[in-house]
């Protein structure tokens, strides 16, 4: 029995170890994974699993985030203007901190007007999503047929919205879309939003590896590389050491969904995010998870209306929805894909069941519905994210195929056992 105990502890050690090593390998092989929700969506295009005999996909229901933007609000570059002159002025840049004044001053005007917009980048990461949609699934779109696509009141949203459907579109003619931004959808998009009409009161979670963070390493190396990079000194400058280099990371890390990556110069490498990326994923799954039962009504919302179309009462082939990583994130946890909902309390494996990256620009979800030749009840449905098979906390012995009727089951309990 000793022996038997001893060979199970040593393949769950390998396992572990195993599965650690693949989320680090994979981010040494794509450093810029490290930006986390800053890392701009790209086209991994997988290999698909081919679906059980005799089942065809018929409907579609998808949630993304909004494409590529300028950083999200105007404080990063009212603080960096504010900062980079002041230090400019006083002679208290380095000749790398001068070159990067220089052209940071040559973007500001664009900066300050592109605050939260939609760049092109964004627009073609969602323009690309639609297409590969519709090529991988077209006996969905085929014949045509009526999308609804809400979004929220958020203009790059709105965009992101608009260049997904007019791909939709272009790639067949016959396809109906409505598209609406307004608040009477806003419950089934952005729930959390101050203008939505439907109030709700649902808890906030706390991830249980925070009991234990203290047991975490931190690393914080990288604020006084990166002050000494750009200052002389930074006395009598606005804004403490911290806040200053989270300024400049947020900056580098955000260029390359504005076409300005090179602005920094050697100030930041990618190496020195990766090194510290484990640290800032913690910080994310934090938020993610905390936030994820005031998700329920978009989950409520995906299941009501598939319900709807497998039920006859809906002529949708697509239900589509465009929101924000504050909404996609937590439902990524809500919904336990990839296992994001496990809630480790070893801080150093929350790594394993939620990557930040995976809360890109553009990130998406898509739960594609397959219907069987015997019966119209006969469902099946997958789960993508970001384009690639994932799991679901439910159990099959067809993966990446669930019944229907077991993961409605599942994610109804879920729901209400929360309110």
């Amino acid at each position: 029995m000793k022996n038997i105990f001893t060979t199970l502890l040593l393949l769950l050690l390998t396992l572990t170890v195993g599965a650690q090593n693949a989320v680090l390998d994979e981010l040494r092989a794509t450093p810029k994974k490290a930006y986390g929700n800053d890392y701009p969506y790209q086209f991994e295009v997988t290999k698909l699993t081919k679906a059980p005999k005799g089942y065809k996909p018929f409907y579609i229901s998808h949630y993304a985030r909004h494409g590529s933007r300028y950083y999200w609000n105007d404080q990063l570059y009212n603080d960096l203007d504010s900062l980079l002159t002041t230090a400019h002025e006083k002679h208290l840049l380095t000749s790398e901190g001068e070159t990067f004044y220089g052209k940071f001053m040559a973007a500001k005007q664009e900066l300050k007007t592109g605050v939260s917009e939609l760049t092109q980048l964004g627009w073609e990461q969602h323009q690309g999503i639609a297409r590969t949609m519709y090529n991988r699934f077209p006996e969905v779109f085929k014949k045509g047929g009526n999308v609804l696509a809400i979004s929220s009141l958020s203009g790059r949203c709105v965009l992101s919205m608009s260049a997904f459907c007019q791909e939709l579109v272009q790639c067949n003619p016959k396809i109906e879309i409505r598209e609406q931004s307004s608040r009477f959808t806003l419950d089934a998009v952005v729930p959390t939003d101050k203008e939505n009409p439907v109030k709700h009161n649902y808890p906030k979670a706390t991830p249980r590896y925070e009991a234990n963070k203290d047991k975490f390493q931190s690393d914080n190396s990288l604020q006084d590389k990166i002050i000494s990079r750009v200052f002389v000194s930074t006395e009598g400058l606005p804004g403490n050491v911290s806040r200053i280099a989270g300024n400049l990371i947020n900056l580098y890390t955000s260029l390359p969904n504005i076409y300005h990556e090179g602005m920094m110069g050697n100030i930041i490498t990618d190496e020195e995010i990766m090194n510290r990326w484990e640290q800032s994923n913690l910080g994310s799954y934090s938020w993610v998870f905390s936030g994820q039962y005031e998700m329920i009504p978009i989950l409520e919302d995906i299941m009501n209306k598939a319900d709807a179309v497998i039920n006859g009462s809906s002529d949708h082939i697509s239900d589509l929805r465009f929101g924000h990583d504050s909404c996609i994130g937590p439902l990524t946890v809500l919904m336990g894909i990839n296992g994001a909902d496990l809630d480790p309390e070893d801080p150093y494996e929350v790594k394993n069941v939620y990557q930040n990256w995976q809360t890109c620009k553009a990130c998406n979800i898509q739960l594609v519905f397959y219907r069987g030749k015997k019966s119209t009840d006969d469902i099946l449905v997958k789960c993508l994210l970001n384009g690639s098979e994932a799991t679901l906390p439910v159990k099959t012995d067809m993966f990446p195929y669930y019944k229907w009727s077991d993961v409605k089951q599942f994610y109804t309990a879920r729901c209400n056992s929360v309110k």
